[in-house]
């Protein structure tokens, strides 16, 4: 069992910057893969961006791509997204995840979740 906690949401201007941050519980973490999904309320959760836990290769969505970058510290058992240029339209409940491969984190049905964080991004 792998126990998520998400911090760092809060209300920021457009254009400002976030760092939202991941615990993971367990001896085991630096061997999972760990992501970010979003959701707003009525819509699907979205995929964000991931991290390999083998070798530390990353992925992002289309949308973030230059603005957020994904990091780990294996040492703290903790998983940041660094979010940049902020848009309004980005204004959701910001998800962590954990499993075994990045493609099981991004598709796959299964894996870890945490409770969430809000992020709230004024105009």
């Amino acid at each position: 069992q792998v126990q998520l906690v998400e911090s760092g949401g809060g209300l920021v201007q457009a254009g400002g910057s976030l760092r939202l941050s991941c615990v993971a519980s367990g001896r085991t973490f630096g061997s999972y893969a760990m992501g970010w999904f979003r959701q707003v309320p009525g819509k699907e959760r979205e995929f964000v961006a991931d991290i390999s836990g083998r070798d530390g290769s990353t992925d992002y969505s289309d949308s973030v791509k230059g603005r957020f970058t994904i990091s780990r510290d294996n040492a703290k058992n903790t998983v940041y997204l660094q979010m940049n240029n902020l848009k309004p339209e980005e204004t959701a409940v910001y998800y962590c995840k954990a499993d075994t491969t990045m493609w099981d984190l991004e598709y796959g049905r299964s894996g870890y979740w945490g409770q969430g964080t809000q992020v709230t991004v004024s105009s």
